[in-house]
């Protein structure tokens, strides 16, 4: 009798704890692989140019969107994330940041010739009304691994893509040039016409990086990453720079707030050329810098 109220207990116990085993397995499963979309927004404090030319002298010299042309300089933009974690290290993000500006500038203070995409040379002469578009889209790819895991931490390397697709309009009272066949004319003789000027520019940049995340107490976690990378190929030559420090607090089983610091910089610059004589001249020199810094808020859900 005895013995078989042991046997009874013991087959209970075991099956409990096959049930608990059960459970946690799929507690592991879960928590190990899960998806998190952030949507918030960021503010920028912007800083862009472009390389124009001196139409006196042939010199280049950096045109700035906002302090020549006008374009705001601070805003608030929106910024969404989403990233996908699974089998305890892998992560894959994609994020996407747009920056959309215009503005009007009643009198342009220096002569300078715009060159398009496609080589073609535009006179904007001194006094001269423009209205200057310049929207910027930046999407970022990526796979991160966590090398060092712990308890409470995590450090990992990633590889990416930065895809920026950049659009200018210039819309205004703006010469055409008619350079001659050397390629030496600056504008010496020009068409006056009322004319739009819009490139689009996509240019994708890869990155490689460290990440960091880092729970300094129950529910508060400081979050980081470094990406950088450098690139000539062709007549494209790039290089980047993302920076973001930040703080992430739980405010419930799934919902989370976020406040970080981001640091952005890219330099894109396209140059072309093209045979004169069996010389080789440069026909088109497209460059464009912009950086922003600011901070960044969102909203943050995991499922």
């Amino acid at each position: 009798m005895i013995r078989s109220f042991i046997c009874i207990v013991l087959l209970i116990l075991g099956t409990r704890t096959a049930a608990a085993e059960t459970e946690l397995s799929t507690n592991n499963s879960t928590v190990t692989d899960k998806y998190t979309l952030d949507i918030g927004m960021f503010y920028a404090n912007s800083d862009s140019n472009f390389i124009a030319t001196n139409p006196k002298t042939g010199g280049t010299f950096p045109v700035d969107f906002e302090d020549e042309l006008l374009l705001a300089e601070e805003q608030y933009l929106p910024y969404f994330e989403f990233t996908f974690s699974f089998n305890q290290r892998h992560n894959i993000y994609i994020d996407w940041k747009s920056l959309d500006r215009k503005a009007d500038t009643e009198t342009v203070s220096q002569d300078f010739i715009l060159e398009d995409i496609d080589g073609k040379d535009y006179l904007i002469e001194t006094g001269a009304k423009l209205n200057t578009e310049l929207n910027i889209d930046i999407l970022r790819i990526g796979y991160g691994y966590d090398i060092w895991q712990g308890t409470h931490y995590a450090v990992g390397v990633s590889v990416g893509i930065h895809t920026m697709f950049i659009e200018t309009a210039f819309k205004g009272t703006i010469g055409i040039c008619v350079p001659d066949s050397t390629l030496t004319s600056l504008c010496n003789d020009a068409v006056a016409t009322p004319e739009v000027i819009d490139d689009t520019l996509t240019a994708p940049l890869p990155d490689i990086g460290l990440y960091g995340s880092y729970e300094f107490y129950p529910g508060w976690t400081f979050d980081a990453h470094a990406q950088y990378f450098a690139i000539k190929y062709d007549d494209v030559d790039g290089s980047l720079i993302d920076i973001r420090l930040g703080v992430e607090a739980k405010v419930c089983d799934n919902w989370s707030l976020k406040l970080a610091y981001n640091y952005y910089d890219v330099d894109v610059t396209i140059e072309k050329t093209r045979n004169v004589g069996n010389i080789e001249q440069r026909t088109f020199d497209y460059n464009i810098n912009y950086s922003f810094t600011g901070p960044m808020f969102a909203v943050s859900y995991v499922f």
